[in-house]
């Protein structure tokens, strides 16, 4: 039996894995802004914890980390699923937009570990699982400030990955595709109108597309759910997992974009290195790690 800590446990992922663990005989403490009404009758107390948590305030969720021990002794699994969509073009979205989308899907998940990491590196395991976005790997036109925040979840990944791995602890960033949840409903992403015509072919398209696209996602919740809960059973968990099939094609076509890139412009990214003869001189030679003579 393993005790799980979502967040955003109301709607979404959340409330998919939090019905999949507790299905599964788990105990979970389902953190939301708005969580559900406490059972009279008691009858789930053993396995399930609501906790009221808004990501963006520390003290909330320092209380809510504190609940969750009381209560079952320990997490082996936080899941950082609270957070939301924004999209518009670059330009047009409006700064306090910007600034409330990376307090929820930035610094909200950073105030969740920070109160979560000491548990674990008291237990000397869990596993932290970072829910991400195919948009934190690749972005485009219309998703600039949204992918934005999902690329600071992804460097924070890796850093933690790093940091924490040789404590007993896994990390892993998971980067959904298109799925069928709500994150399409208005609960679940904000749209910036376009003003200026010189974007309607490029962010008005995207807009659209996404639109049209509510109902219409190629993933199965419920098989990603299941593609999660495999991923933390494994003994070697990966430091990424990508979901869907759409979402690895645009991880295939950015790296080989990357690739292709990298080999045109090689020559001149590397002529920025200092001269043959210049390495050559002591003084010239970088200290960090050297044998000192």
């Amino acid at each position: 039996m393993s005790v799980w800590f979502i967040t955003g446990a109301s709607r979404g992922f959340g409330r998919a894995l939090t019905d999949a663990a507790l299905a599964a005989g788990d105990q979970v403490v389902a953190a939301a802004r708005n969580p559900r009404p406490s059972d009279p009758a008691g009858s789930r107390l053993d396995v399930r914890l609501d906790v009221r948590l808004d990501v963006t305030e520390p003290a909330q969720a320092e209380a809510a980390v504190a609940a969750a021990v009381e209560r079952f002794g320990r997490i082996d699994v936080l899941v950082n699923n609270a957070g939301y969509g924004l999209f518009g073009a670059v330009e047009e979205v409006p700064d306090a937009d910007v600034r409330a989308l990376f307090d929820t899907n930035v610094f909200g998940l950073l105030n969740v570990t920070r109160a979560a990491l000491p548990v674990l590196r008291a237990q000397g395991a869990g596993h932290v699982v970072n829910i991400s976005s195919s948009a934190g790997f690749a972005s485009g036109a219309g998703r600039g400030l949204y992918s934005a925040s999902k690329f600071a979840v992804e460097g924070l990944s890796e850093a933690l990955h790093a940091e924490v791995g040789p404590l007993g602890i896994h990390v892993t960033v998971v980067e959904p595709g298109s799925f069928r949840t709500d994150f399409l409903a208005p609960a679940s992403r904000r749209r910036v109108a376009v003003a200026s015509p010189a974007y309607a072919g490029s962010v008005g398209a995207v807009l659209s597309a996404i639109e049209a696209n509510g109902g219409h996602q190629p993933g199965d919740p419920a098989r990603a759910v299941a593609a999660i809960r495999h991923l933390v059973t494994a003994p070697e968990p990966p430091l990424r997992l990508q979901l869907g099939s759409d979402c690895v094609r645009l991880v295939e076509d950015k790296l080989a974009t990357v690739a292709g890139e990298l080999g045109q412009w090689r020559a001149l990214a590397t002529s920025t290195d200092y001269a043959a003869e210049a390495l050559a001189d002591p003084v010239h030679q970088p200290r960090i790690g050297r044998r000192s003579r």
